[in-house]
């Protein structure tokens, strides 16, 4: 629960940073705010202490998760210095990320579906504003638009789905609610069938699983690189540990009746996703496309539910937000005046920044699933929950897209090496940059080289 203190606290000071003019110590107040949430996290431990009346539950799986948005949060901060910088509405952007933070916590931490609304309500306001701060873009403009009207009506779906399954169980509690479907009450069963077939449809979209994932490419191409980064990793950590919460969880005892639905947006996910990626010219779409690739690849874990799910779930967007935030950071310098920039916009980059090329292919490589980097293992944890679930034609699939994904991740490895580049000027970044760089980098490679300090966790 300090992390929401916390958070609150930071958004709050935030606000009146601007009033009482101390703005410019704002930033590392922020930082270390931040790292102060993670080691109160972790100080937590093994306690399993709820709030507001069982409302939010710190239990381990809740402090997994909050404590690692909060490592990524703070590495997102080192890379968008210079987007707080730029901008004249400087405290307004930084309350508006903590206070996004805040709902993700609730999105992971919540026992009651009460929260959880309140915590997607509360992260998605934030981010339909942050998508459109580029507010002379026409192309942000619209990418805040598309996410509104999308995501107001993705919440309308989780909204009748939580009526229909409060007016058959009669509570918001979890733990209530679980022990209502147990009890095997078959008078409302298609009343609650329908509510949980309602609240995936709200939920896949906020994992922007297929078919509920147009909104996604246009956003991630319209909004500011930085913001792009920022959806693509706290965001979809947020909401998958919600999603899994809840249907691992509460809706487990029926999940005989959901599964096969899970399952077909998992594998329409796979194949949609990076069949179309292959097409895409620019980088930032490109991304746009692998991260609703790697959606899928989470879901099979819903499929496959078994005893390492949990774990391998929080080690598989742990390498992705680690390999992503890399392959953010580095398209934010190497195209920092064309923010959709192309893949010949990373021509001869081994040349121009070397450092930049290096970084950007091992989260390439990480993305593309190849050892010994992190992203190598956490497709490897997946594909074993789903083979030893008996799951092996999704496994199958799943490696069949993913040597689809090898393609076009390479596309931009080849043209960084082998293409000689437009221009012969070096790619500036600043020290805040690098470092934040070194960190993702030797995140990617020491998860990979010892997955077990994560796999073990929960």
């Amino acid at each position: 629960m300090n992390a929401v203190y916390i958070l609150s606290g930071l958004g709050i000071f935030s606000l009146l940073a601007e009033i009482f003019s101390f703005r410019k110590i704002l930033f590392p107040i922020v930082l270390l705010g931040l790292l102060a949430t993670a080691g109160l996290l972790v100080m937590d431990w093994n306690t399993g202490t709820s709030h507001f009346s069982n409302m939010l539950t710190f239990d381990n799986y809740a402090i997994a998760f909050s404590a690692g948005i909060a490592v990524i949060a703070f590495l997102w901060f080192l890379m968008s210095r210079d987007y707080f910088e730029n901008n004249t509405h400087v405290t307004d952007h930084f309350a508006l990320v903590l206070f996004s933070l805040v709902g993700a916590v609730f999105m992971v931490s919540y026992s009651n579906l009460a929260m959880l609304f309140l915590g997607i309500e509360i992260l998605s306001i934030s981010l339909y504003i942050m998508a459109g701060s580029k507010m002379t873009d026409l192309f942000s403009n619209e990418a805040s638009f598309k996410y509104f009207l999308m995501g107001s009506f993705a919440t309308g779906f989780l909204l009748f789905g939580i009526a229909l399954v409060y007016g058959v169980t009669g509570s918001f509690d979890l733990g209530k609610i679980n022990q209502v479907i147990t009890a095997g009450s078959t008078e409302f069963s298609a009343l609650l069938y329908a509510g949980v077939l309602l609240m995936m449809v709200g939920l896949a979209f906020k994992i922007s699983a297929v078919p509920f994932h147009f909104w996604a490419p246009d956003v991630y191409e319209g909004s500011p690189t930085v913001v792009t980064a920022f959806m693509s990793t706290i965001v979809k950590i947020a909401a998958f540990a919600g999603f899994f919460r809840l249907f691992a969880t509460c809706f487990a005892s029926v999940s005989g009746e959901w599964v096969n639905v899970v399952q077909v947006i998992a594998v329409l996910t796979l194949v949609v996703s990076n069949i179309t990626a292959v097409y895409q010219n620019s980088v930032k779409r490109m991304l746009a496309f692998s991260s609703i690739a790697h959606a899928g690849y989470l879901l099979i874990t819903l499929v496959a539910l078994n005893e390492i799910s949990a774990s391998a779930i929080l080690y598989y967007v742990l390498a992705y937000a680690a390999a992503s935030l890399a392959a953010f950071a580095v398209l934010h310098n190497v195209a920092f005046e064309n923010e959709n920039a192309s893949a010949e916009s990373f021509n001869g980059l081994s040349k121009r920044n070397p450092f930049h090329a290096f970084a950007m292919t091992v989260a390439l490589l990480s993305l593309a699933g190849i050892p010994p980097l992190a992203g190598f293992f956490a497709k490897y944890y997946i594909f074993t929950v789903a083979f030893e679930s008996g799951y092996v034609g999704i496994v199958l699939l799943a490696v069949v897209t993913s040597l689809i994904g090898i393609y076009y991740y390479f596309r931009i490895i080849i043209a960084m090496y082998l293409k000689a580049p437009e221009t012969t000027t070096p790619v500036a970044v600043t020290t805040m940059h690098n470092v934040m760089l070194v960190i993702c980098l030797l995140s990617t490679i020491i998860l990979g080289l010892f997955p077990d300090m994560i796999i073990k966790l929960i």
